[in-house]
């Protein structure tokens, strides 16, 4: 056994562990909320463009984006990932996603990555990185930054140059549930319109066209006004995904903090019971050589 020191040592580093590990999980915990009140607040701005675009989804069918005849053999894969560790197994489901995904699909991909994890795994599986935008973004999602992704990868639809494009990331649940997906992005669908509006304004709503206002006059006409409205849309979300990602990320590094601090304690609460274990052992001992001492005087 180890003597009652060095214990005391061991003991006094991971109380220091468990407070860093602590510290980071309030963090965590703050950035979390920030990226769940980024969600909210966009709900309004949500709820017009739907009102604007129930009013000319007529003019949507020959609209690139919703083109699924494009002469092309290449797809695009977005991987969303972190810039760091430490957030549980955020990173490797991602992975994991992707890697399935790969081994299910014979097709010719590109990737564009956001964070390092992402492109790091895509290097080492030398995979062809079109373009990554890492270096652009911090944990405060900018959606300057969150356009300029949805506009390039846009461009590169509307050119044909890829007949498909999917998003891996991590979609947040809950607290503690982060599931990850692999989500069609383009060719865009009436359907993956419907859950994009029916996930930020609840299932429950209903769009009620009685307000004589939204009976538009339209000018010069709806195919031209749709081509301004659709890449709003578009940019709104994807900016979602990196939302739901970021959210996901910094609950994952929450739990995973939270866990690591919690068997700090645990451990540190074992160390105390062999710490006072073995000082009361080195202080019987320590009176048994006094009183043996004191006995041999007497003789």
């Amino acid at each position: 056994m180890a003597s009652w020191k060095e214990i005391k040592r061991k003991i006094g580093s991971i109380k220091n562990t468990a407070k860093i590990t602590k510290a980071m999980e309030l963090i965590s915990t703050v950035k979390m909320k920030k990226a769940q009140e980024l969600a909210i607040t966009k709900k309004e701005y949500i709820t017009w463009i739907l009102k604007v675009f129930m009013n000319l989804n007529e003019s949507l069918s020959d609209n690139v984006f919703f083109d699924k005849k494009i002469d092309s053999s290449k797809t695009l894969w977005i991987i969303i990932t972190s810039n760091k560790w430490l957030c549980w197994g955020y990173n490797i489901n991602v992975m994991k996603k992707v890697n399935e995904y790969m081994k299910s699909n014979n097709e010719k991909i590109d990737f564009c990555t956001l964070w390092k994890r992402g492109s790091q795994f895509v290097a080492r599986t030398g995979n062809n990185i079109i373009a990554d935008f890492s270096d652009e973004f911090s944990d405060n999602i900018d959606f300057e930054y969150s356009k300029s992704v949805s506009r390039f990868v846009s461009e590169k639809f509307a050119k044909g140059e890829y007949d498909k494009v999917v998003v891996f990331y991590n979609y947040y649940v809950n607290t503690i549930k982060q599931i990850p997906v692999a989500r069609d992005f383009f060719p865009l669908t009436d359907e993956s319109i419907e859950k994009y509006f029916s996930t930020i304004l609840g299932e429950d709503y209903k769009y009620e066209d009685d307000d004589n206002s939204l009976r538009y006059t339209i000018e010069p006409t709806p195919e031209e006004l749709i081509d301004e409205v659709l890449p709003m849309l578009i940019d709104s979300m994807f900016y979602d995904i990196l939302i739901e990602s970021k959210a996901s990320e910094h609950s994952s590094r929450m739990i995973a903090m939270k866990n690591a601090k919690d068997n700090a304690n645990k451990f540190a609460s074992k160390l105390t019971l062999m710490y006072n274990k073995a000082r009361q052992a080195a202080i019987t001992k320590e009176v048994s050589e006094i009183v043996s001492w004191v006995e041999s005087m007497k003789d």
